[in-house]
């Protein structure tokens, strides 16, 4: 009798295990409908994604799409990865953790996914200039991006006659000049050390050259040289700011500006749902940072701000394509753009908000590069070092930090990039 009910208790483990397996691996559920599962970072858009997961169920009868937006949603994706539980597609920035995943060998080549057709040029470029070392294929369907220089109060600005600076010395004029008006030219925020990499970003992308990183894992150059002038730079603006900006944070800052308390704010466009939240009725425009004596050098800080990739594991591509082809509908980016203020990867005719009009000729024409911080490895800390430097003023310490830390947390990668070089015979 034990033995019976032992064989029993085997089968039945037995088919509950293969169940599992089965589950795991199936694309479809018994009525015939693929089930896709999306994950998404952008917890501020949750709405948004909650709105396109029920239209697409509602005009989609063979597939059905759920889309979670998590908080955290990096850790629990990272999380996922390392008990090899996928989703089927992943929304993410186009950044470090991009490289990683992309080095990991865990999404999808997307290259035949005619949607890519649709992406700008330089958006691509700047996904593919994030790995750690050339690789063939696309990974990634850039979605939208964001864009960071300076905001402006438009109104303060047509009252006193401002006009828009397109080199370093016509901002630091106009700095002087708003100032001697007896107001406030700019407002930081630093004590939320993050908002320390907004004006450096800002800088660097006009300043330092678009691959510095990758030209420091190849031994090409050193942050040091490379990131002297924005250091300088950075830190000069510290004088036409609010006095002790390490005292306020990144809410602070939003509500100052958003009250008139300062002419200018070095930040991205990302911040401007959070101002118009405290005061509904400014009147923002943006310009890009004039970080050049040439005005002709200046560019566009600009990176995706989110994109979406396939897992390798993903049972069923054509339906993945299917919901992606949904996505970059031109109206579903539209809506997109209208509830986020985004800039759009996608080259198409859209409506830009009104707050990046300033900015607009840079995004028609795609002169942009990427946000230099995307490169850097989140253990080094790079905006705490930013604002320890701003805090002490001591840059040579600061760029020696920079490159001696870099070689600490990216030993992996610089041998990586030195094993490809010797392969291939550079």
């Amino acid at each position: 009798m034990y033995a019976f009910k032992r064989a029993i208790s085997m089968m039945l483990s037995l088919i509950l295990i293969m169940g599992l397996v089965t589950g795991c691996g199936s694309e479809s559920d018994s009525s015939g409908i693929t089930e896709i599962t999306l994950v998404q970072y952008k917890m501020e858009a949750v709405d948004f994604f909650n709105q396109l997961e029920a239209e697409f169920n509602e005009t989609h009868t063979d597939i059905k799409l759920t889309i979670e937006s998590p908080n955290d949603a990096m850790t629990i994706l990272k999380t996922r990865f390392v008990r090899e539980d996928y989703p089927d597609i992943i929304g993410i920035g186009g950044d470090v953790n991009y490289s990683n995943f992309v080095d990991s060998n865990i999404l999808m080549d997307i290259s035949d996914y005619e949607g890519l057709s649709k992406v700008k040029q330089s958006y691509i470029d700047i996904l593919e200039g994030l790995e750690f070392v050339p690789t063939e294929g696309t990974y990634g369907v850039p979605y939208v991006a964001n864009a960071a220089g300076v905001l402006y109060n438009r109104d303060m600005f047509e009252e006193h006659g401002w006009e828009i600076p397109t080199t370093w010395n016509e901002f630091m004029s106009l700095c002087e000049e708003i100032q001697q008006a007896g107001i406030l030219p700019l407002y930081f925020g630093f004590r939320d050390t993050w908002t320390c990499l907004a004006p450096w970003n800002a800088l660097a992308v006009s300043l330092a050259p678009a691959d510095i990183c990758a030209q420091v894992n190849r031994g090409d150059a050193t942050f040091e040289d490379a990131y002297d002038e924005v250091a300088d730079k950075i830190a000069k603006l510290l004088q036409y700011g609010e006095a002790g900006p390490f005292a306020y944070n990144y809410n602070d800052a939003c509500i100052a500006f958003a009250n008139g308390d300062a002419a200018m704010y070095t930040i991205g466009s990302y911040a401007v749902p959070q101002i118009l939240s405290v005061n509904p009725d400014i009147n923002i425009d943006s310009f890009v940072m004039p970080a050049n004596e040439e005005a002709e050098k200046n560019q566009l800080n600009s990176g995706i701000d989110l994109q979406f990739c396939i897992t390798k594991e993903c049972q069923n591509k054509d339906a993945a394509y299917e919901v992606l082809d949904f996505l970059l509908e031109h109206d579903n980016v539209q809506d997109y753009l209208d509830d986020q203020n985004a800039v759009p990867c996608i080259d198409e005719s859209f409506n830009l908000a009104s707050m990046l009009e300033g900015m607009s000729s840079y995004i028609e024409e795609g002169k942009m590069a990427d946000f230099h911080d995307h490169y850097y490895p989140s253990e080094m800390a790079v905006e705490g070092m930013i604002q320890t430097y701003l805090i002490e003023g001591d840059k040579e310490a600061f760029l020696k930090k920079f490159d001696t830390d870099w070689t600490r947390y990216n030993r992996d990668i610089i041998r990586k990039v030195a094993d490809y070089e010797a392969e291939q015979g550079n």
